[in-house]
Parts: C-alpha cells; sequence; structure tokens
C-alpha cells in the first residue's frame, strides 16, 4: 500500500480519437501501477467534478456557459486545438475535481496524485494548447475559499510555459508561480510568472537538474507556502514530439526526486498532476509519469515527516 493517494477516474479519456494527445495514457497509467504493484486498488479514490461554483472561482460565466451549452465558435475552438464534446467537458470537470481532491489528501498525507489535469495554458474566459479549464487554479482557489490554505506554489516543469497558470496569478500575493521551460516553443506570448526560467533548445540532464535546485530553491526560500502544485510533465523528454529539451529519463526522474526532497525538507505538502507527454513511443511517456510515482515513494520511506506537520 503506498503512503499517498493517487486520485483517478476511468472518465479522465478527453476522447480526442487520433490526436498527438495520448489521453488513453491515463489509463495505462492506471494499469502501469497496478500490473507492477507499485499500487493496490486501495490506493486509488475516484474524484467527483467540480462544481459549477468551483469553476467559477477562476473562469468566465461565458466560458463556462459555452462549454456545458456546446456553442464554442471556430475561434474557441481553434484555440483549444482539440475537438469539443460533452465526454470532453465531462472529463476536465472530473480533473478539476480530482486536483482538488488530490490538494486535500495532499494536506493530509504530505503527498497527492491527480493522474489527470495540469491543464495550464487555459485562461478564464478560453481555452489554449490542448487545456479548457485550468484544474490547478480551480483548485488552489477552492482549497483558499474554504480556508484549507493561504498560500500555494506552483512548480511547473512541463516543457512549455504555463501562460494560463501566470495570467490568473498575476498580481496574487498568495500565489507564487515557478515555470521551467524550453524559452522556443510554445506560446509564443509567455506572461511573466514570479519565476520563469527560459531554457535553451536541447538542454541536458546536468544543465537542467543544476538550475532546478538552484531556482527551487530560491523560491522557497523567498516564499513559504502551505501547498505546492507540482506540474510534472512527460515533455522535457529527449523524444517528445512537442518538446525540443534533451531529458533522459533518468534525469526526469532526479527532477521529480529534487522537488519530493524539497518540499518535504520544508514540510509542505505536494499535490501532483500529469501534465503533457507526447513521446514518440506512447510506452515512454507512461515510464516517465510512473517514474514519477516512484520517486514520491523513494523520497517518502527515505525522509519521514517532522512531528506535528501533515508533510
Amino acid at each position: 500500500m503506498l503512503p499517498f493517494k493517487l486520485i483517478y477516474s476511468d472518465k479522465y479519456d478527453l476522447h480526442l480519437g487520433d490526436h498527438v494527445f495520448p489521453s488513453s495514457k491515463y489509463r495505462l497509467i492506471h494499469e502501469r501501477l497496478l500490473e507492477s504493484q507499485l499500487a493496490s486498488v486501495t490506493d486509488f479514490l475516484e474524484p467527483p467534478p467540480a462544481e459549477d461554483t468551483d469553476v467559477l472561482l477562476v473562469h468566465t460565466a461565458d466560458w463556462v456557459r459555452k462549454l456545458k451549452t456546446g456553442t464554442l465558435d471556430l475561434h474557441d475552438l481553434h484555440r483549444m486545438e482539440i475537438p469539443y464534446s460533452p465526454e470532453l467537458v465531462r472529463a476536465v470537470w472530473l480533473c478539476a475535481g480530482g486536483s482538488i481532491l488530490a490538494g486535500r489528501r495532499a494536506l493530509a498525507d504530505g503527498v497527492a496524485f491527480n493522474m489527470g489535469g495540469g491543464f495550464h495554458h487555459a485562461f478564464p474566459g478560453h481555452g489554449e494548447g490542448f487545456c479548457v479549464i485550468h484544474d490547478v487554479a480551480i483548485a488552489i482557489r477552492k482549497l483558499q475559499t474554504e480556508g484549507s490554505i493561504q498560500r500555494a506554489l506552483t512548480v511547473d516543469l512541463d516543457v512549455h510555459h504555463g501562460n494560463g497558470t501566470s495570467f490568473i496569478f498575476a498580481r496574487d500575493n498568495s500565489v507564487f508561480t515557478f515555470s521551467m521551460h524550453q524559452e522556443h516553443n510554445y506560446p509564443l506570448e509567455k506572461p511573466p510568472s514570479d519565476l520563469d526560467i527560459h531554457l535553451p533548445d536541447s538542454c541536458e540532464d546536468e544543465q537542467y537538474l543544476h538550475l532546478l535546485r538552484e531556482n527551487l530553491h530560491h523560491a522557497l526560500s523567498v516564499f513559504h507556502p502551505d501547498l505546492i502544485f507540482y506540474l510534472a510533465g512527460a515533455d522535457p523528454y529527449r523524444e517528445d514530439q512537442l518538446g525540443g529539451l534533451a531529458l533522459t529519463k533518468a534525469g526526469l526522474q532526479e527532477r521529480d526526486r529534487i522537488v519530493f526532497a524539497m518540499a518535504r525538507e520544508r514540510n509542505v505538502p505536494v499535490a501532483v498532476t500529469f501534465a503533457g507527454g507526447y513521446a514518440h513511443r506512447l510506452e515512454d511517456t507512461i515510464a516517465i509519469h510512473v517514474g514519477t510515482v516512484r520517486a514520491a515513494m523513494e523520497v517518502v520511506a527515505s525522509m519521514p515527516a517532522a512531528k506535528g506537520n501533515s508533510a
């Protein structure tokens, strides 16, 4: 049995068909965790969908109405870059509910995973780049509204800049946004995060991990969060179709260990979302995401939580 919970639903699949975004990965990660005996059935929790009132903490009433009624225009669909369907809306509402639940479970257990979500390109009034609603922002606002947290840190290690995240939390002193991403990649316009590391093309393990250690340490030194939301994208991998960095699988797993270890040293809970991953071989994306779970297990086992703290 794992010392933390994995949030998952079979309905996380976005039903995109033959698309570069492999939304079947959620089911395949679930299967791999069970088959490898890294996790058991009792380690998984089924999330409820987010309430519309939760989604409206971040998104405009007009955008929610469009999604609920299927009245998106061509410009909306072009920016989303994925086909609209009622199943898509159901899936992203569930993923938002999953990120809320992951936040709550991380506060209780020190770590929790939402196996979907990490849709960091969604803006309050529109979707972008495969992202329809911003589950992490919704979860942060929900947890703040109910008084579970006051301050949150987003650690976005997807290959792409979290433009929706930085826009939503601009000028908000209660949320610190940290993004390490390939500079010459999507999105073209990158609203400033509180801390942006714009990586060069073909950045390899050694340089990446050095910059991560240095800058995550800085973020945690100047900002003291109640909770970290970690967007653990698989797309910095060197064989990713939509990425131009050059990390190995071993480098990505060390990336994950750094995040979990630095958080645990400071007794800060971590809620994880898997975010992007588009490797030429889907098996590689699955292995990288499973590696993030394995890294969390190793850090939790080797670094007992301090007494009197949930983390």
